[in-house]
């Protein structure tokens, strides 16, 4: 699990991100010594938060001035990664 609470997003902290919370999941077994398998499950509960956020001004083709935004990356939806390790 990993949780990031609110942040401020300049100086006087007049802007804050919200709090993101993420909770992944692996699991795996070894079959015998040299064969493993591995399974990962990110964003189990497919949370749709923001991986990371900034305060900037951007501006648009059309616009014709900058703005005063919050921007971010949105976290990945549920994605489920395997793995097979094989020792030899």
């Amino acid at each position: 699990m990993r949780y990031f609470g609110p942040a401020p997003l300049i100086e006087d902290n007049s802007v804050k991100s919200a709090s993101t919370t993420l909770v992944n999941l692996e699991g795996g077994y070894h079959f015998n010594r040299s064969l493993s398998l591995v399974v990962t499950v990110f964003n189990l509960f497919d949370r749709r938060d923001n991986d990371i956020t900034y305060f900037y001004e951007s501006q648009l083709p059309g616009e014709s001035a900058p703005v005063a935004d919050i921007h971010f990356h949105p976290v990945e939806p549920r994605t489920v990664r395997a793995a097979v390790t094989m020792k030899f």
